[in-house]
């Protein structure tokens, strides 16, 4: 499944682009074990593919930062570790636990560097699963502090095309573009024209995917009527049958000759019916006589006895 398989960041451009060991790192004075940290995973991800090695130092890069979180230094050192340790968590196929690993170290998603949320945007949706960005998006777009950040407008527009579109949330996405102080009028119309178009695109696929799902009821339908009237085809020729051989049966030519039958019988074996000796013998015609007639009309239909 293509959610079972690595995923690399590495093609993702952007300010979210993770570290590489032989670019230089441009960062103002920081702890020394925390640069030097940043350095190895960046080394260790990029040239010996050491995923579990490079993700290992970004988190002791990140505990050794905890001591002086507000300076600006050391946000960007541990923004930049926090990077490279995605990176390494996607290429070990443990993107799932980027988004709770990355929390333990800005505790709140309203904290969340821009460049993290951006490459956490693109992670999700590139293996289908946006939702997961959804609430964490919310919290980070409504909070006012982040609103007057220069890339504002940039994770708004992420955060519509990866994340509420492909959710369907076509409402929500709407009320966000005609409230975002960070569009003007022409980005705003067209974010509105994209909604549509997509919105759009969204029917036309549920359309037709409920097609296929009626024409097996349909087929199932138009059998099972057909195998019904079959059945009571089968079911009124049956009857008409059993009424034929009833009729038969209880007429009168049909009776006059069990009577001869029986006389002619009585005659060949010379039995006296008023005679002890022949009660058996009758006895056992009459039973044959009655098993017959049940075999005939029960429990389809008997007729009614006629004196």
């Amino acid at each position: 499944m293509k959610n079972d398989l690595p995923v690399s960041l590495a093609g993702l451009s952007g300010p979210a682009g993770f570290l590489r060991s032989s670019e230089p790192l441009s960062l103002s004075p920081v702890p020394a074990p925390a640069t030097s940290l940043l350095e190895e995973a960046a080394d260790l991800l990029v040239v010996h593919l050491d995923f579990a090695a490079a993700l290992d130092r970004c988190e002791r890069g990140c505990e050794s930062l905890a001591s002086d979180p507000d300076c600006e230094s050391s946000a960007e050192v541990k923004c930049s570790l926090c990077i490279v340790g995605i990176q390494a968590l996607a290429e070990m196929n443990r993107w799932r636990e980027v988004l709770s690993w990355v929390l333990q170290y800005y505790q709140v998603p309203e904290r969340l560097p821009p460049k993290i949320l951006e490459l956490c945007i693109l992670l999700y949706s590139t293996v289908k699963e946006p939702h997961v960005m959804l609430e964490v998006d919310s919290y980070w777009l409504r909070d006012l502090t982040n609103q007057s950040l220069p890339s504002y407008g940039t994770l708004m527009e992420l955060h519509l095309l990866h994340v509420l579109l492909p959710l369907g949330q076509f409402v929500e996405a709407e009320e966000l573009v005609q409230g975002c102080d960070a569009f003007n009028k022409e980005q705003q119309l067209e974010a509105l024209r994209t909604i549509n178009e997509r919105r759009c695109q969204w029917v036309q696929q549920e359309e037709t995917q409920s097609v296929p799902e009626e024409q097996p009821a349909t087929a199932r339908e138009k059998l099972l009527g057909s195998v019904s009237r079959k059945l009571l085809t089968i079911l009124t020729v049956l009857r008409r049958a059993l009424g034929s051989m009833s009729s038969h049966f209880c007429s009168s030519p049909y009776k006059k000759t069990l009577l001869a039958a029986l006389i002619v019988c009585l005659v060949v074996v010379r039995l006296d019916p008023a005679a002890p000796t022949s009660l058996p013998f009758l006895y056992r015609l009459v039973q044959l006589c009655h098993q017959a007639w049940v075999a005939v009309f029960s429990p389809l239909y008997r007729p009614p006895v006629q004196d």
